[in-house]
């Protein structure tokens, strides 16, 4: 199983120096190239200082000549956001620039704070249904000499400007939930990306049977790659596990906030939580929370990585979005490194 990196600029105080940030950002990026990851993955959001990172393809621009060896992907790009010329062209740049390094992985967005602001009047299920109409066209653009006349976009016969580095272009990942979307990603020769938040390993071993259910139903394609995202703490002792823990139900109080849409937006910050308003929440919990993510002691990570690892994932993408204080997200990288991934070599 490979494992990679999974972060954006989290901005939490309006104290909080974006440019310090953005360094920090740099930095565990740096460090996960350094260790051997196989990749790291940053997304796309748009008006959240929850997650700053309004196009992923500059940042990964950024890092290709910060880092040697680590894939660059978007983790992700928000298909209704994008034409499919553009986003067929700018991932070609960015493949170029960094000399073949690119993985575009695509979604259907989550956030209607977003679709609110970027696409009005669009629901979750048009945006997917634009995501299936846009990831063969962009296939074809790679290609070249491409017309295409779908429900939501039409043009004349066009090709990417530039073409990729890589044969065929860039592998593509879906962001997969439902048995359709693998089932749309399978069927297309795409990878596939789940992530169960919060959920634990019910919803996890739910995720892969869906997406062998897809690999059966088309036999003739070659399966994919599938890759696990999950938010991961590697803790000094017990107490550091709890302490993580009451963070990470923080983080995901804030996460459900703005996936509900109904808090006060200032500058770009939602609304301050209280002890109490987090206290209340109907079943996000600490102890919920270290029950159902990737929070221990190294020694209990591996037993709980290994068995991700015998279900199938080819992947294990390190999310260490946590609104922690970045000197803690990098000791638990750290440590990680030195004493998880050792096991898996």
């Amino acid at each position: 199983m490979k494992f990679s990196l999974f972060a954006h600029m989290e901005r939490i105080s309006p104290k909080d120096d974006q440019r310090r940030l953005y360094d920090e950002f740099v930095q565990l990026c740096e460090i996960a190239d350094e260790a051997g990851f196989h990749a790291v993955w940053t997304g796309e959001h748009h008006g959240m200082n929850f997650t700053i990172a309004p196009n992923p393809f500059i940042n990964l621009v950024d890092l290709a000549n910060k880092t040697k060896n680590v894939r660059l992907g978007t983790g992700t790009v928000i298909a209704p956001f994008w034409h499919p010329i553009r986003l067929a062209g700018e991932a070609a740049m960015t493949d170029l620039i960094t000399d073949g390094r690119l993985e575009l992985g695509i979604a259907r967005g989550a956030y209607s704070f977003e679709y609110e602001r970027m696409m009005p009047g669009m629901d979750a299920w048009e945006a997917g249904q634009r995501m299936r109409e846009q990831v063969p066209a962009i296939k074809k653009l790679w290609a070249g000499d491409y017309a295409h006349n779908g429900e939501f976009w039409q043009f004349p016969e066009t090709t990417s400007a530039p073409q990729p580095v890589q044969v065929d272009g860039p592998p593509i990942w879906i962001a997969a939930r439902d048995p359709n979307s693998h089932e749309f990603a399978v069927a297309n020769g795409c990878n596939v990306q789940v992530t169960p938040l919060w959920n634990g390993d019910p919803e996890i071993e739910s995720l892969m049977s869906k997406f062998n259910d897809a690999c059966v139903k088309f036999p003739d394609e070659p399966r994919p790659s599938i890759m696990l995202l999950l938010h991961t703490y590697v803790a000094s002792d017990a107490e550091d596990a709890k302490q993580a823990a009451v963070e990470l139900n923080r983080f995901y109080n804030y996460f459900g906030a703005w996936f509900m849409n109904q808090r006060k937006i200032r500058q770009g910050l939602i609304e301050p939580l209280s002890d109490e308003d987090i206290a209340a929440h109907p079943f996000y919990s600490p102890e919920a929370i270290q029950r159902d993510l990737a929070i221990g002691t190294a020694e209990e990570l591996i037993v709980r990585l290994k068995n991700y690892e015998a279900m199938g994932y080819d992947e294990y993408s390190f999310w260490i979005d946590s609104s922690m204080p970045f000197e803690r997200k990098k000791k638990s990288l750290e440590r990680f490194i030195s004493d998880v991934m050792p096991a898996f070599q």
